[in-house]
């Protein structure tokens, strides 16, 4: 968020140009994750700047916080003034610090909850794995929680590219980070729970659809070289309500890029 607002690199000015086509959109609802903000959340300048985009909206942030790293992880959902909204900030009982990381921010309206999570990475060497199982299971069974009062919109970075059409380059990435045999599995179980992937129910086994694009590979994004590792989901009762699921075009921005997702509810 601090290279985004108030950055000068260029990829400070690709960020600005990626934030100004979400805000033309003008939605109900924005989630971004990965802020890597401190623990006192937008300072004025972020303030000051995030106004200038989204003029229209007030917000709720959680912040990672010890004893979790400091500057690290972090999550901030927007959504437009006027809107009857209860934010929470839970704590789902996973392991490590992950509970302290900032990852997960629900918004309760009057006929649905809106969550977003920014998934736990399982790292290099797959060294947080086995917590990221944990995760997996604790998330799934919260969003459960939830769909037993009101119908869920779930959305983030859930950190997996569920199956091979997902990722451009799957036979050389199943013991990769986000293309592991468990953490696919795991998203299937989330899914059989009683969500729907809104992207696949719209657009079916469609090719060549990433939403991630590695920084350290400099022509990952050139030559399209991605991962579908983002997603909206939504309860299943809800899913053919969904007109829309997107990933906007980013631009020559590498790494994420904006999904939209329109639902008529």
């Amino acid at each position: 968020m601090n290279a985004a607002l108030t950055g000068t690199s260029p990829r400070s000015d690709q960020s600005r140009e990626v934030l100004k086509k979400i805000a033309a959109q003008k939605p109900d609802f924005i989630a971004i994750q990965e802020t890597k903000l401190g623990e006192a959340g937008l300072l004025p300048a972020h303030k000051s700047a995030l106004a200038a985009f989204f003029p229209d909206y007030d917000y709720a942030l959680v912040s990672s916080v010890p004893p979790a790293k400091k500057g690290y992880a972090g999550t901030i959902s927007l959504y437009k003034k006027g809107l009857a909204v209860q934010a929470d900030f839970p704590k789902i009982g996973a392991p490590d610090t992950m509970d302290s990381e900032g990852r997960l921010i629900t918004l309760e309206a009057q006929n649905f909850c809106f969550v977003q999570v920014y998934t736990p990475n399982s790292g290099d060497g797959l060294k947080r794995l086995s917590e990221r199982q944990v995760w997996d299971k604790k998330y799934a069974d919260y969003l459960c929680s939830l769909d037993e009062k009101k119908p869920v919109i779930a959305c983030g970075d859930f950190n997996v590219a569920h199956t091979e059409i997902d990722l451009a380059n799957p036979d050389s990435n199943h013991f990769s980070a986000g293309f592991t045999d468990e953490e696919r599995a795991d998203f299937t179980e989330l899914l059989g729970r009683g969500f729907v992937d809104t992207f696949r129910k719209i657009h079916g086994d469609v090719k060549g659809a990433y939403s991630w694009w590695s920084q350290r590979i400099t022509t990952a994004k050139a030559n399209n070289a991605g991962w579908r590792i983002d997603y909206f989901l939504t309860s299943q009762r809800i899913a053919d309500k969904v007109s829309r699921s997107e990933i906007m075009d980013s631009g020559a921005r590498p790494d994420h890029a904006p999904l939209l997702m329109e639902i008529d509810l």
